[in-house]
């Protein structure tokens, strides 16, 4: 397996002309005739975190301190991880005509839409650097190692979307279930609300979503100025890792018949 990434590696950096120009119709396509542009990318989670902590401070009376900070941080992890992944999920579809004509390493379609988004994620930390300067927030050297669970996260979105992207392929009906899906993973992913209000029972089941684990070293080294936890630092490497090789596995043993299907 190791063999086998690296020699996609290899051949992933011999097509990165063609990646980069693809992550860069992806981000025209999806600010086309937007008059604002990339600003959305900054904008979109400000307003967002102003809505929902009126919501879920005020209406629901979460007493989370600094509950701006807590909010943002959890809600640029998940928009990232849903707009990757469903992007990913129809890159195959949606790039048939290309497919059938030339010969390209297929998985270079969900990993630029996945990048894509990564993109988007970036623009969006400069919402978090802006709410953490209005509130105030205390910067410690931790903020330095802000990167890794961003690459926990993208690793991991990087595995699941070859994985959608596969099953897009062969049960259409992919896409619609995993829309219930990540408005059930959402809800079940302490973002707007705090870990200690749900029962103990449920706190354990949390363990095995790996969202969780992504968003509170995020949290712990943004918000709380401290090293990521151990238990989540192991928990997230075995999440991403788990989920990239899976995710390879299923797309070098289905891509061959992708023609068949699209």
């Amino acid at each position: 397996m190791l063999h086998y990434l690296k020699m996609q590696y290899k051949k992933l950096m011999k097509y990165k002309p063609l990646m980069g120009r693809l992550v860069e119709r992806d981000l025209k396509v999806k600010y086309r005739r937007s008059v604002l542009g990339y600003l959305w990318s900054l904008l979109n989670p400000l307003l967002m975190m102003l809505v929902m902590s009126a919501v879920f401070s005020y209406m629901f009376r979460f007493d989370i301190p600094n509950y701006p900070i807590y909010l943002i941080t959890g809600q640029i992890i998940f928009a990232f991880f849903s707009e990757a992944t469903n992007m990913a999920m129809d890159s195959i579809i949606g790039n048939a005509p290309l497919i059938k004509k030339v010969y390209v390493p297929k998985y270079i379609f969900p990993i630029s839409r996945v990048l894509s988004s990564f993109v988007t994620l970036l623009f969006s930390l400069v919402a978090v650097l802006i709410v953490m300067i209005f509130t105030r927030t205390q910067l410690t050297l931790t903020i330095l190692l802000f990167p890794l669970p961003l690459i926990y996260v993208l690793i991991f979105s990087i595995g699941m979307g070859m994985i959608l992207s596969v099953c897009a392929v062969y049960f259409r009906d992919t896409r619609y279930l995993y829309g219930v899906l990540t408005t059930a993973w959402m809800y079940f992913t302490p973002i707007f609300y705090p870990i200690g209000s749900l029962p103990d029972n449920v706190q354990q089941i949390l363990w095995f979503n790996p969202l969780f684990h992504f968003i509170e070293s995020f949290r712990d080294i943004v918000l709380y100025g401290k090293l990521p936890d151990l238990q989540n630092t192991i928990a997230s490497t075995t999440w991403c890792l788990s989920v990239l090789i899976a995710g390879v596995i299923l797309f070098k043993r289905k891509q061959a018949n992708f023609i068949l299907y699209i």
